[in-house]
């Protein structure tokens, strides 16, 4: 849990950091809605393939879960 509240607030920061930057910036209104869409659109891109390798992560786990309870199931029997 915490290597993903880590990353999380580094995400978050990095997030806060870009719009920041992206608002004190000299362009004009248009140009910097586009740059906001799309730092936007980096950044739940980003949180979609963490979120998505989290979910693999704990499928694996739950797998290695199962089968170590059938293999106490079996025991069990014997």
């Amino acid at each position: 849990m915490k290597n993903s509240n880590v990353l999380l607030g580094i995400l978050g920061g990095v997030a806060a950091g870009a719009i920041a930057g992206i608002l004190l910036a000299p362009d004009k209104g248009s140009k910097t809605r586009k740059k906001i869409k799309q730092k936007a659109s980096n950044i739940k891109s980003d949180l979609q393939t963490e979120f998505d390798e989290f979910i693999e992560k704990m499928e694996g786990k739950y797998e290695q879960l199962a089968e170590k309870a059938e293999d106490i199931k079996e025991a069990a029997k014997k």
